[in-house]
């Protein structure tokens, strides 16, 4: 999976009217890579230019300039301007309308509102400065137009709230590993999970972020990072044990990367987020005779901190002696009926009519409906091991 900012004003040409063209170079190059993307809009980038578009700017939208962050060129938008929100609920359900359900889209972050599209304009918040949120019921508006415009990819939110808590949200950590953990100060991520009994939303709902930029460089090192923050404990492993965190933001290792055993290390936290599954068990039922089914089945537990969240299927293929795939078959089993910490069955009676008699390798992986998509892999030692992609079950033999 890749990760993808836009600013608003790259799409939302005048009040209804949009051009995709930015978004769609993006998905579409990510796909071609085998990847999705999840994606975030901003009105307010520090250090970069606006976000917002120019004809609510023409229209009278009141901006404020700050210079925290090293910012001198983005400005606060008002974010409780009637006309603003009348945009920002016509780009979420145009967005909706173009993208909900595509296969190229990972998650979809409700950003927009405050720095950097994460839903504060801290140190903007009361305490000495004007707050510059928008009010509590114009944030629910916004969460409420992405709830609407999405039914089949899933939403993350930055913070948790007793107001979203019993929504279908997901959430993202952009500090990870620094303000994520339990702590006296009630405000960090888990703080505020807790407070908000959303604790165990991981296991519906993903729980994404970003790996705390001040600590990509160092974390994975054998000496680890210095404290930045006081409170901050720079626990990677701990940090994802209590979050169940799925994917993290890390431009470091792509920018620059790491080397010798801090990339060991940064391979070993990679793949200890999010699902792992396993095939604990195969059975392949010999065909009987004047029968074109051939009975399989399967146990796959998941060994990791969390679901797979969508209902991809599990696939059955049947491949020759040069390794060649003959036929496939699409199953009703899903990956995301595996809990984690459970082993689920899956049985499928496999039409054989079409098939050659002679003797096959069976091979099973998890679907992935983008057609130039990675298959989901499975935790075994044979996966790979006679197609790329799949899993081999066996051998059996397709009689006459």
């Amino acid at each position: 999976m890749e990760w993808s900012y836009f600013p608003l004003d790259a799409v939302m040409t005048g009040p209804g009217t949009f051009d995709w063209t930015a978004v769609d170079t993006t998905l579409d190059a990510v796909a071609a890579r085998g990847h999705q993307t999840t994606l975030r809009f901003y009105l307010d980038y520090p250090q970069r230019e606006s976000g917002i578009p120019q004809f609510l700017l023409d229209g009278g939208l009141e901006t404020y300039a700050y210079t925290e962050f090293g910012n001198t060129t983005s400005v606060i938008p008002d974010y409780d301007d009637p006309a603003l929100l009348a945009a920002l609920d016509q780009f979420v359900a145009a967005l909706g309308d173009r993208y909900d359900g595509d296969p190229r889209l990972g998650f979809v972050q409700a950003g927009l509102i405050g720095f950097w599209g994460e839903w504060h304009t801290w140190p903007y918040n009361g305490d000495g400065l004007p707050d510059r949120m928008p009010t509590a019921e114009n944030q629910a508006r916004v969460l409420e137009d992405f709830l609407d415009a999405f039914d089949e990819t899933d939403i993350e939110v930055r913070y948790a709230s007793s107001a979203n808590a019993g929504l279908d949200v997901g959430y993202h950590d952009d500090s990870f590993a620094l303000t994520t953990k339990p702590s006296p100060y009630g405000w960090y991520f888990m703080d505020q999970l807790l407070a908000a009994g959303a604790q165990d939303k991981w296991q519906t709902n993903s729980i994404g972020g970003e790996l705390r930029p001040e600590l990509q460089s160092c974390i994975f090192s054998a000496d680890g990072c210095p404290v930045i923050q006081e409170g901050g404990d720079n626990d990677f492993d701990g940090s994802v044990a209590v979050t169940h965190a799925s994917w993290l933001i890390n431009h470091y290792a792509f920018a620059t990367g790491y080397t010798g055993a801090d990339r060991d290390r940064a391979l070993a936290g990679a793949r200890s987020l999010g699902y792992s599954l396993r095939v604990t068990e195969a059975r392949i039922s010999a065909q009987q005779p004047h029968s074109d089914l051939l009975d399989v089945g399967l146990a796959v537990e998941n060994v990791g901190v969390a679901p797979f969240y969508y209902d991809w299927p599990i696939a059955v293929a049947l491949a020759d002696q040069r390794g060649r795939i003959v036929q496939q078959w699409t199953t009703d089993g899903t990956l995301d009926t595996i809990a984690v910490g459970a082993e689920q069955r899956f049985t499928a009676q496999l039409d054989t009519t079409s098939v050659k008699p002679g003797r096959y390798t069976v091979l099973v992986q998890g679907t992935n409906p983008l057609a130039s998509g990675q298959p989901v892999r499975f935790a075994n030692a044979d996966q790979d091991s006679v197609v790329d992609g799949w899993l081999t079950l066996g051998r059996t033999t397709v009689r006459p």
